[in-house]
């Protein structure tokens, strides 16, 4: 929209209304699909709430880093296709699109190849300006994946000076390109980011105020603490720690900043309710609608079976899906990193002569491969032959993932913030 407001703005108007005992959590989407998109923007389009797009690295980069894994974007047409799809449902509302995870070591081929320190910034930053060109909203900071030091916490000076200055080379590339300003997200809910605890996170953010400062560089926007939430598998672990979120929240107020928390897939209705109390500004969610979303697909081809069976669709015309995304899914490998215990370690192999551990995989990971041309061939064949019976599975798989976001909907008390922020704005 013309007047759209900047995050920054946006997060100060969440600000003042959690000032004004109004408070709300804005939510940050994984953008897992194009009907994650479709979901996602008719629900702000009927609910009047900011949708943040969250993308990793390995989701969305440039392709001269192999693009992403969901829908082969790289930034340019993550953002067309992002708006295409805001026009398609006539949501003329804010949206922002957020790098997630931005920095070096951030794509899995880059860790596993142990690159040189100055190689993978190098890298970083190539991504980072592909995200300033194609008009990113926010840039999360985040530089405490690295390979040499797995298992370790990495040093808060390190961390600190690879912060401040991947935020001075983006703003100093940002001006520049004569771009707009741009927010920035830092911290990580990984734990060997060493802010797990307040006295840290509290030291972080002063240390930061002041090298910023010297470098007549903007605060961030968020500062991602650590409140309990852990996802694995599909399930929330994580222990919600109430006081903690209401202490990092204060603190990063204070500082005119808002309090992020990611890994919040999976959350109770109780929990969600308590991010009111709390004063949490924002949480991010992906691997839930990817999960959401595989479950509708495995529906329908169960539906599909069914339709055979009644005599309404040819045995000899039914699709594949069910077993193909199965077989793409174990293939990925990206489930490792949701799964517990000597899990992560398991072969390919076993997981095929595993049937109950492949079923675990397939729930947790069918998202990544929703891109691959025989499972999106497939997909095309189920919804063909249900089309035929007048059943539009496209339209399902969307009203499940909305059905699924429109919890934190209800539960992070979104439904009217986009207007409410304005107003606490013109205050």
């Amino acid at each position: 929209m013309a007047n759209k407001l900047t995050i920054m703005q946006a997060v100060e108007g969440m600000l003042k209304l959690t000032e004004q005992g109004k408070p709300s959590t804005l939510i940050g989407i994984g953008p897992m699909s194009s009907n994650l998109l479709q979901a996602t923007f008719e629900l702000a389009r009927d609910c009047d709430f900011p949708p943040m797009f969250i993308a990793s690295r390995n989701q969305v980069d440039s392709d001269e880093f192999g693009a992403g894994y969901v829908n082969g974007w790289d930034q340019f047409r993550f953002a067309a296709d992002i708006k295409a799809a805001a026009d398609a449902v006539g949501y003329t509302g804010d949206y922002y699109l957020c790098r997630d995870h931005g920095g070096p070591w951030q794509r899995d081929e880059e860790r596993n190849a142990h690159l040189p320190e100055d190689e993978a910034m190098d890298i970083a930053r190539r991504s980072y300006q592909a995200d300033l060109e194609a008009g990113f909203d926010l840039l999360m900071i985040d530089p405490t994946k690295d390979p040499f030091e797995i298992g370790k916490v990495i040093p808060l000076d390190v961390v600190l000076t690879r912060t401040v200055d991947l935020i001075q080379w983006c703003e100093d590339k940002r001006k520049e390109l004569g771009l707009p300003p741009v927010g920035y997200e830092v911290g990580t809910e990984e734990t060997n980011g060493g802010l797990t605890t307040t006295d840290k996170y509290q030291e972080f953010i002063e240390r930061l105020k002041v090298e910023l400062g010297k470098r007549d560089l903007p605060m961030p926007t968020f500062i991602v603490g650590q409140t309990g939430t852990l996802t694995r598998l599909t399930e929330q672990v994580g222990h919600y720690d109430f006081e903690n979120a209401v202490e990092l929240g204060k603190m990063a107020a204070s500082y005119g900043v808002g309090l992020k928390e990611h890994n919040c897939d999976y959350l109770d209705d109780e929990t969600m309710l308590l991010h009111q109390a709390a004063g949490v500004t924002a949480s991010n969610v992906a691997p839930q609608f990817g999960t959401e979303e595989t479950r509708a697909l495995l529906h329908l081809a169960h539906l599909e079976q069914t339709l055979v069976e009644k005599g309404l669709i040819k045995a000899e015309d039914v699709s594949n899906l069910r077993d193909v995304l199965l077989d793409h899914a174990i293939r990925t490998e990206r489930w490792r990193k949701w799964m517990v215990g000597d899990d992560t370690k398991l072969t390919v192999d076993q997981i095929f002569a595993d049937n109950e551990k492949a079923l675990v995989i397939l729930d947790i990971a069918g998202h990544y491969t929703f891109n691959d041309p025989e499972v999106k061939a497939e997909v095309a064949k189920n919804a063909a032959n249900l089309a035929a019976c007048h059943i539009d599975a496209q339209r399902y798989a969307v009203n499940c993932v909305k059905r699924s976001i429109n919890q934190f909907v209800e539960g992070y008390a979104m439904t009217g913030v986009t207007t409410r922020i304005r107003e606490a704005l013109d205050e």
